[in-house]
């Protein structure tokens, strides 16, 4: 039997309202032949874990240009675990300063994408690192 296909979902947590970089990297998931579920702007973490959840997907892609990264991403982390959905792995992408990164890693983001980070690199990424949830 094959290998189901890789559910990601593209979230924009915040007040952030910038989401042309998020619906890049959604059409690159989209095309390398995942099922993509975009959330649209100004969800909160408990509407990105919830749809999440829902939609069971394999991972979550945070998309965040406000400067709250140090705030939602470890929310969104925090929430998936009160939920026993920690096995849903979580990756950032965006204006998020290089000495926020371990940080965010130890919050339990699994990688962060930074500016001039080709989707490319993130698709594949995402190939090696996440696989179907049981």
């Amino acid at each position: 039997m094959a290998e189901r296909t890789l559910r990601v979902l593209v979230g924009k947590p915040g007040l952030d309202g910038h989401d042309r970089g998020a619906k890049i990297i959604a059409r690159a998931f989209r095309d390398a032949g995942f099922e993509v579920i975009y959330t649209g702007l100004h969800q909160t973490p408990e509407q990105i874990v919830s749809a999440a959840i829902q939609e069971d997907v394999d991972c979550i892609g945070l998309s965040i240009l406000s400067g709250a990264h140090n705030t939602l991403l470890p929310k969104v982390m925090q929430l998936l675990k009160e939920k026993g959905a920690d096995d849903i792995k979580v990756f950032g992408g965006g204006v998020i300063p290089e000495d926020d990164i371990p940080g965010l890693k130890a919050a339990g983001i699994c990688a962060v994408f930074t500016p001039g980070t080709s989707t490319e690199d993130i698709v594949a990424w995402v190939k090696n690192s996440v696989k179907p949830r049981a």
